[in-house]
């Protein structure tokens, strides 16, 4: 069992993480959340997990309801959001009532977001069951929706009453979803961490056999180091959080334009990180020597590394709505060198078509 501790204040909370341990959400959510009556939000494809977080819950002595809905990035919409509004109208939910999020990002964000907006807020409790989910969406408040303009744009900060992962989630886990998720990984190192790169680099066979210890180190570290983010800049003020968004304005265009269909999240992060790795030789900021191992290390997980034949003005048309847009003026989340990256104002239109259209530097 590892423990971390996001340090927020009044909004601290800690990230618990076992293997093949179901029976202990129960205790963690008796100690974490407030109230008696849990409302269970997942989806089909994960109704064992859902079954198993419901019977831990009640042993623990909460009343439990339960939302499965369909899978996919299509449920992530206030449509959605408002069919459980109304489950919870129809439970009289209250200010105790525990959103319990079981599933990957798109039920993380969804719950959260319900959890965030009904009565001003309930506790939120997230059970990441997706590699992605485990490393990054379940930590660090951000929950929301998507609209047809731009992923993510309905959103809040809105931090859990605790997280529980249980790494026996991935062993079922398709291996597409689970390289997926291993594009998040990938990005803290480029952006935070140059030893946990090479660390990738090195044990990259025992990564894709889901090795526990591999599997453990990743998860705990990916969501320490982006702990330590949040807790310095939790609602993406002071531009230190931005950094975690590496990649992501290409790739909430990538997904925008796809239709939400096309790539999964994490690979559209990679074809982003790609880009915007090109875009930051481009302007000098890194050598071709850190583009070329992010592309290795990338492809040796499986994920893209270019975009997919989408026409640039659409791609461009979307980017200019990105939540780190400034007046429609792009901006860029770009390496300086391993470990290291920073947000950049206003780059050129022009220099991001050319990566887009895969021009030669």
């Amino acid at each position: 069992m590892t423990t971390i501790r996001v340090q927020l204040g009044e909004r601290s909370y800690d990230i618990q993480i076992v293997t093949n341990d179901q029976s202990g959400l129960g205790p963690f959510a008796r100690e974490h959340c407030r109230g008696s009556l849990a409302f269970i939000v997942s989806d089909e494809h994960v109704r064992p997990h859902a079954n198993a977080a419901a019977d831990a819950l009640v042993a623990a002595g909460f009343r439990i309801a339960v939302s499965v809905l369909p899978s996919g990035e299509a449920q992530k919409a206030l449509v959605t959001a408002s069919h459980l509004y109304d489950g919870l109208a129809e439970l009289q939910a209250d200010r105790n009532t525990t959103v319990v999020a079981v599933g990957g990002g798109v039920i993380g964000d969804l719950a959260g977001f319900v959890a965030a907006t009904y009565n001003r807020g309930l506790p939120l409790l997230m059970v990441p069951t997706t590699l992605l989910a485990m490393v990054d969406s379940s930590v660090g408040g951000k929950v929301g929706v998507n609209h047809p303009r731009a992923k993510n744009l309905i959103g809040a900060f809105h931090q859990p009453a605790g997280v529980w992962i249980d790494t026996a989630a991935l062993d079922t886990l398709p291996d597409r979803e689970y390289c997926s998720g291993l594009a998040e990984v990938v990005k803290y190192g480029v952006i935070l961490d140059a030893d946990f790169f090479a660390w990738l680099e090195q044990n990259a066979a025992a990564v894709l056999r889901r090795n526990s210890e591999a599997v453990r180190h990743i998860v705990g570290r990916s969501c320490r180091l982006k702990a330590d983010v949040v807790e310095r800049d939790e609602r993406e003020t002071t531009g230190l959080r931005a950094v975690l968004n590496y990649g992501h304005t290409f790739a909430h265009a990538f997904e925008t334009v796809g239709g939400y269909g096309a790539w999964l999240h994490g690979e559209a992060v990679a074809a982003g990180m790609a880009c915007a790795a090109l875009l930051a030789e481009r302007r000098g900021l890194i050598d071709r020597t850190v583009t070329e191992r992010q592309r290795l290390l990338l492809e040796a997980f499986g994920l893209p590394t270019a975009p997919l034949r989408w026409p640039a003005d659409a791609l461009l048309g979307v980017m200019r709505n990105d939540k780190k847009a400034s007046a429609g003026r792009l901006r860029f989340v770009l390496p300086q060198r391993l470990g290291e990256a920073a947000l950049f104002d206003e780059v050129p239109e022009a220099e991001v078509r050319r990566v887009l259209e895969g021009e030669a530097s």
